[in-house]
């Protein structure tokens, strides 16, 4: 288990030492996608970050619960219009068919991406109880008020109590209580333009609804996060992590519904991520600045020049820093392919090339140092390029060996085992990357038996037996074993 990991923590906006509430044991919370249109790939950057981060925490021996949400209701637009109520009425299905149609979207998308699931994925509709219920805390506790249905957090009240709102964010409190958070067509109900909806009145045409104590209606945007990470985490976890365009309003609204419904915040360490770029400039849909995963898959896009495989894209997200803007533009795309087959490459001598090597040798400690370091990197706040970084000064003595280069008298036996060992480990375990390279091989190989298992076929129509025994016997010789049956000839690995 890793005894010296770090963490930038944007609530307190320092790198610390990270110390989890329970020794061997992390609650993580992620806020996940609104499901009303296809995932886009700011989100994927996100997911992608925080997936790594999750395997490394499992790789350094903790025991991890990673709950991150579906939400499938209560997240407005500009126009006051619930998004999953737009998706339905473009798509002209049920809301929850909206959701089920892109939630299947999204995890396909992650899926693709080679993202683990979160160990719990609640979602906002399956939690309207709990989230009244803490409405109700926070009422109790003076911190919200009831105008026509609607339920709303009383921030100056808050602030007045000596609770630190706008830390998170960084925002002055004479900003915030000038602010409007909500997109709410009845803004002139609030008592003041800072206050945010917990539960807001269904008007006749909102077709997402739910009874209360206080009207038929549906929660707030914010509400869901707090309830869900408080009933599967605890009223305080260690992480909570998500966009950099979370932390205001969302997150810095879900620190004070927490401290208002049980006195104090949840999480102990926020991470943020950054965003993604597109040739420079911030990504904009009115502007055609935008591209999406499927055209990176597709190439279908004026922004680059060919298509790229997911796993290429991926290894184009571990070159920036979590915490770091990452531009995408074609020449960085291109570049990021070419490294991702030079670490495929060297992945597979790693895995293959059985050199006949001495008990130790002069460049053992090197060889330690690379690995030790790129623990270090991923310790210090999952510095994924500078441990990647490491991993490729590995795989340059990984070919020098297999090339010649390198005397096998220069590196032990041990140190060898340990160096590819640790390389598949990271790349594969914490980083997430697979070899598409061998994808492709398996899929030839499929093809292949398609072809030759046809062509038996034809020559068994011919009654050629000895020919077609010669063939089965010819594979097996090769480790494949076909099995004749009524519903054709299927093959395996012997």
């Amino acid at each position: 288990m890793s005894r010296n990991l770090s963490l930038y923590n944007s609530l307190t906006r320092e790198k610390e030492a990270f110390v989890p509430l329970a020794e061997g044991r992390i609650g993580m919370y992620v806020c996940g996608p609104t499901v009303y249109n296809d995932v886009h790939l700011g989100n994927c950057r996100t997911f992608a970050s925080f997936d790594i981060i999750y395997r490394y925490l499992m790789y350094a021996g903790y025991k991890v619960r990673y709950v991150r949400n579906i939400t499938d209701v209560g997240h407005l637009l500009e126009d006051g219009e619930d998004r999953m109520s737009k998706g339905a009425r473009i798509d002209q299905l049920e809301p929850m068919e909206v959701a089920q149609k892109y939630t299947n979207g999204f995890h396909n998308m992650m899926q693709v991406f080679n993202l683990l699931p979160p160990s719990i994925e609640p979602r906002a509709t399956g939690h309207i109880i709990e989230q009244i219920k803490m409405v109700q805390e926070i009422l109790d506790r003076g911190y919200a008020y009831v105008k026509n249905g609607s339920v709303y957090f009383d921030t100056p009240a808050f602030i007045r109590d000596g609770n630190p709102y706008g830390k998170l964010s960084g925002r002055v409190v004479e900003e915030l209580l000038t602010e409007s958070r909500d997109n709410l067509k009845n803004q002139d109900e609030k008592n003041h333009p800072s206050d945010f909806a917990l539960w807001i009145r269904a008007t006749d045409e909102h077709i997402m609804r739910w009874d209360s104590p206080w009207s038929i209606g549906f929660p707030g945007w914010h509400l869901e996060c707090s309830a869900m990470s408080t009933k599967y985490l605890g009223e305080t976890f260690d992480i909570h992590g998500g966009g950099n365009d979370l932390k205001f309003p969302h997150h810095e609204n879900e620190i004070a519904q927490n401290m208002g419904s049980c006195g104090h915040a949840p999480a102990r360490y926020w991470l943020h991520t950054n965003m993604l770029l597109l040739n420079g400039k911030k990504m904009s849909k009115s502007d055609g600045n935008t591209i999406s995963p499927q055209q990176l898959f597709s190439g279908d896009s004026p922004h680059i020049t060919k298509a790229y495989t997911p796993m290429v894209v991926k290894f184009f997200m571990l070159q920036a820093h979590y915490r770091s803007p990452l531009d995408i533009t074609d020449d960085a795309l291109q570049a990021a392919e070419k490294g991702y087959k030079r670490l495929m490459e060297a992945l597979r001598i790693a895995q293959e090339f059985k050199p006949e090597l001495p008990g130790s040798g002069s460049r053992d400690a090197q060889i330690r140092g690379l690995i030790a370091d790129s623990l270090a990197n991923m310790d210090d706040d999952f510095n994924v390029p500078n441990a990647l970084s490491n991993v490729f000064e590995l795989s340059s003595i990984v070919n020098s060996l297999r090339d010649g280069h390198i005397k096998t008298s220069e590196i032990g036996a041990g140190c060898w085992e340990e160096m590819c060992s640790h390389m598949l480990g990271l790349v594969g375990d914490v980083f997430g990357l697979k070899d598409e390279g061998r994808q492709s091989d398996s899929s030839l190989v499929d093809g292949l038996m398609e072809l030759i298992i046809d062509l038996r076929r034809d020559i068994r129509e011919k009654k050629d037996w000895a020919a077609s025994d010669r063939l089965r016997d010819s594979l097996l010789e090769l480790g494949i074993q076909l099995k004749d049956g009524k519903e054709g000839t299927q093959w395996k690995r012997s």
